[in-house]
């Protein structure tokens, strides 16, 4: 017999604050935490953005839930926009950006999961 997973939503997802001009001025909830895979919701308010960084080995893919989020991924700029997504691969350079005045809300889908396997792209050596 195999056990039932829960329901996950924003309301039982582990919530954390991240990005923006603060450092603080963006949400994520963790609806899927697996050694293998991570998918969280994110909200990013307008004029917020994260720092450029790649990952050395998760494939990382973008969903635009509401809104309108700008990726830039190896000097390429893409607009998403409700219903569209992208794929970032490992090694690539990339940055999110809501350049938008609504707020942006995003599927962020990782395997192997993200965390701890981030070098911003300015300090080569540094992962965060």
């Amino acid at each position: 017999m195999t056990s039932m997973t829960p329901i996950v939503s924003r309301l039982t997802g582990e919530h954390y604050k991240w990005g923006g001009p603060r450092g603080d001025d963006c949400d994520g909830w963790h609806l899927v935490r697996t050694p293998n895979l991570s998918i969280i919701e994110e909200l990013m308010p307008p004029g917020t953005m994260e720092v450029r960084h790649f990952h050395v080995h998760s494939r990382q893919f973008f969903y635009v839930l509401e809104g309108e989020l700008t990726l830039e991924v190896e000097q390429h700029s893409f607009i998403l926009q409700a219903g569209e997504g992208l794929e970032v691969s490992p090694g690539q350079a990339h940055q999110a950006f809501n350049r938008s005045d609504n707020p942006a809300r995003i599927l962020v889908t990782s395997q192997p999961p993200s965390h701890g396997d981030r070098v911003n792209a300015k300090d080569k050596g540094q992962t965060k």
